[in-house]
């Protein structure tokens, strides 16, 4: 017998708006080869939510732009790797330039490099580097890491950030 775990609304709410702007924003603000604002939500979700809920959150606007936008596997593995590591560091040290560290490192390499096996067997990528989406990654996660930044540091001056955080881990 399954066992209920209580869910908290107020986070599944939080998370649900995060996946909504992720979607828009990539959907409706495209760099080619870059998702800047999938980081931006990868930050956001790590530092207000935690790791788990923002793997989630990556993995559900990855799905949606591939299912409904027609995107590359890169939509999906791009994402989930930077923002649970974000949120793992975030969750350890409690620092906001960890969150960004963990995005950078989580989509800028590791899942830039896991993205070549993928890109190769799903989409007959040639055979080049498995470093060659790292110069693609890199700044499109430092890009939108930054973004997260300006934001949580603007909450933070108007003492928003701490009232939300307080709401969300009641």
């Amino acid at each position: 017998m399954i066992k209920n775990k209580e869910i908290n609304l107020k986070k599944l709410v939080f998370a649900s708006l995060l996946v909504c702007m992720g979607y828009v924003l990539n959907t409706f603000v495209w760099i080619p080869g870059m998702a800047p604002f999938q980081h931006f939500i990868n930050v956001t979700a790590a530092v207000f939510l935690g790791p788990a809920w923002a793997f989630t959150c990556a993995l559900i606007i990855g799905l949606l732009r591939m299912i409904i936008n027609g995107r590359t596997i890169l939509a999906l593995i791009g994402a989930i790797v930077g923002a649970f590591l974000s949120g793992i560091l975030y969750k350890k040290f409690q620092k906001l330039y960890w969150a960004v560290i963990g995005e950078v490192i989580g989509t800028g390499i590791i899942s830039a490099i896991l993205s070549y096996p993928f890109m190769r067997m799903f989409y007959g990528l040639p055979k080049s580097s498995i470093f060659m989406y790292i110069p693609l990654f890199v700044p499109s996660s430092i890009m939108g890491a930054m973004v997260a930044v300006f934001l949580i540091k603007a909450l933070k001056k108007t003492n928003t950030f701490d009232k939300l955080k307080a709401q969300l881990d009641k």
